[in-house]
């Protein structure tokens, strides 16, 4: 009970952190999918490129995510912004390129060869068989790998709270440091139900973006 009245005394504070926490994630992944996309697509021509960058990639990832805050702090310190936002966003948007890049190589490598020659015969050229063949069916590849990126990322975000950039993580940093088990719990469930709520979303745009065909 004092956890509901607790966020029933602090609902605009929390609706503000919960809008924050939404900010940092949808650039930090609206910038990834702009540079992952194109990069998952580029890679396909070359195997030995294509794993060089999913191994770089997948390196970063395993990088705690509190460390890679931590480096951000003095590159960042450079140009006045060693905490707060920015640092935020660019940590996230590294740790959304390896589903986002990986699901399109995947997706792109692993169209029918038949319908590509299908595409050749009409005489298609090789922008248009891409943009009116393969990324059409590989929309619904590349959308999970955004969906992982994003419900992965909300957690990621929470502790990012930690070098002042605001968000959920507030509720949790807080009651952490104020042995106040309200604001954590409340924090805990809130991040939770936007990963729940992001990812419910994100999957009706896949069905909403995927070829009807690709659907039966």
């Amino acid at each position: 009970m004092e956890v509901f009245w607790f966020i029933a005394g602090n609902w605009a504070s929390i609706v503000e952190l919960a809008l924050e926490h939404i900010t940092i994630v949808g650039v930090a992944v609206g910038f990834a999918i702009v540079a992952g996309v194109p990069i998952g697509i580029a890679i396909t021509q070359n195997q030995s490129i294509a794993n060089a960058v999913l191994y770089i990639a997948s390196i970063i990832v395993t990088i705690p995510s509190i460390a890679l805050f931590g480096l951000m702090i003095p590159i960042l310190s450079t140009i006045g912004h060693g905490i707060g936002w920015l640092p935020a966003v660019i940590a996230i948007l590294l740790y959304s390129l390896l589903p986002i890049i990986r699901n399109t190589h995947t997706a792109i490598t692993n169209v029918d060869p038949a319908l590509r020659e299908a595409a050749r015969g009409m005489g298609m050229t090789s922008m248009q068989r891409l943009t009116r063949v393969e990324i059409p069916i590989a929309v619904p590849v590349i959308m999970a790998g955004v969906r992982t990126a994003v419900v992965m990322n909300i957690g990621v975000a929470a502790i990012a709270a930690y070098i002042g950039a605001g968000g959920l993580g507030v509720l949790i940093s807080r009651g952490i440091s104020q042995t106040d088990p309200r604001q954590l719990i409340t924090g805990a469930i809130a991040v939770s139900l936007l990963a729940i709520f992001a990812d419910w979303t994100l999957l009706k745009l896949q069905k909403l973006l995927t070829p009807s065909g690709l659907t039966h």
